[in-house]
């Protein structure tokens, strides 16, 4: 009896596993991992770099590109949590990148332009928050206007020009956020992971994550519990101005330029895609920050899979939404339950051959 009670619970526990989708996520993480170290038998190598003071290797430099998907994956989770959409994160990145490289090249001091940079990120935000939550514009066509005019705000800043301040003394401490390294980690990824852990802890230590998904389930049912919608929207999008502010910082950092046209261009979409990998609905309600960070991570690994295979430019986009479809096709709740039934009819013959015997 204790041994059919045992066996029950680790049916369970498996069952709990295969139903839940960041175990997927993890699958398809690891299988990206062995198709590139296949090809590439030094994908997995790790060495020390004396002039970084860090480690090297492929796995590095795509924990350091992923760091701008977690900041946009993060503040997009949320936005979509309350059954809306933030198309305008890429502008906002190339708008606060713009505005950081501007102002090193005028001569502003590195912090005063940081801080300036988010709180751009912060004032379009707010200004979606405000579209949104207060005027009750459509979310899809508020930062889809927000998304074109982003360009625009960037191109003005900038004159027209790509701002480079690479030759610009002073701007190490930004630099270093997006080259640098702590205990050889990439900085970059290190403070994006803490923000998306502070950000993890304030939704699910506090009632702002209840309030959030009540309000992505049913506007009118969570202001009768005495949630205010408003502020729930307005907060959510002004969070991802923000956050999308400081992967610009990271996307524009590395290079010290800023390219108006091309920095966070697509990268609405990959936040997107970040998310449903996550296993966050569309629709709104629940959602999972872990998953969308490790969602994140995904995104960043198809673009090395996608390196290291060799595959040609022109079929990139083709070879992406493959892998991304076959992510989600695993993640499909009817795979899930098919599983579960293949399982239990098994066990049912396998019963009926012991009643037999």
């Amino acid at each position: 009896m204790a041994a059919a009670e045992k066996k029950d619970d680790k049916n369970n526990v498996v069952a709990k596993l295969l139903g839940n989708n960041l175990t997927w996520s993890v699958v398809a993480l690891i299988a990206l991992i062995i198709i590139c170290t296949i090809v590439d038998h030094q994908f997995l190598n790790l060495t020390w770099n004396d002039n970084t003071g860090g480690l090297a290797g492929p796995m590095i430099t795509m924990l350091q590109e992923s760091a701008r998907y977690l900041m946009i994956a993060t503040g997009m989770t949320l936005v979509i949590s309350t059954a809306g959409i933030d198309l305008s994160v890429g502008s906002v990145m190339a708008v606060a990148g713009a505005t950081a490289m501007q102002l090193l090249t005028n001569g502003a001091n590195v912090w005063v332009a940081i801080l300036v940079a988010l709180a751009i990120g912060l004032v379009i935000g707010s200004i979606n928050g405000v579209l949104v939550s207060i005027l009750g514009l459509q979310p899809f066509i508020t930062t889809l206007i927000m998304m074109l005019a982003g360009r625009g705000i960037a191109k003005v800043i900038t004159s027209g020009e790509n701002a480079d301040a690479s030759q610009v003394a002073g701007g190490e401490p930004l630099r270093w956020m997006a080259n640098g390294f702590i205990l050889g980690i990439p900085a970059n990824f290190v403070i994006a992971l803490v923000i998306v852990l502070v950000v993890g802890a304030v939704a699910r230590k506090t009632a702002m994550g209840m309030m959030i998904e009540s309000v992505g389930i049913n506007q009118e049912a969570s202001r009768m519990t005495g949630i205010n919608p408003r502020k729930i929207l307005f907060l959510v999008y002004a969070i991802s101005g923000v956050l999308a502010a400081i992967a610009g910082l990271f996307a524009t950092a590395s290079v010290m330029r800023v390219d108006v046209v091309k920095t966070g261009q697509d990268l609405e979409m990959y936040a997107i895609l970040a998310v449903v990998i996550g296993g966050t609905s569309l629709l709104g309600g629940k959602f999972s920050l872990a998953g969308s960070a490790l969602g994140a991570v995904i995104i960043a690994m198809i673009r090395k899979t996608i390196i290291t295979l060799g595959v040609d430019s022109a079929a990139t986009p083709a070879f992406f939404a493959a892998v991304v479809i076959i992510i989600c096709v695993m993640q499909a709740p009817k795979v899930h339950n098919l599983s579960a039934e293949l399982k239990r009819k098994r066990a049912l013959k396998d019963s009926q051959k012991a009643v037999a015997a």
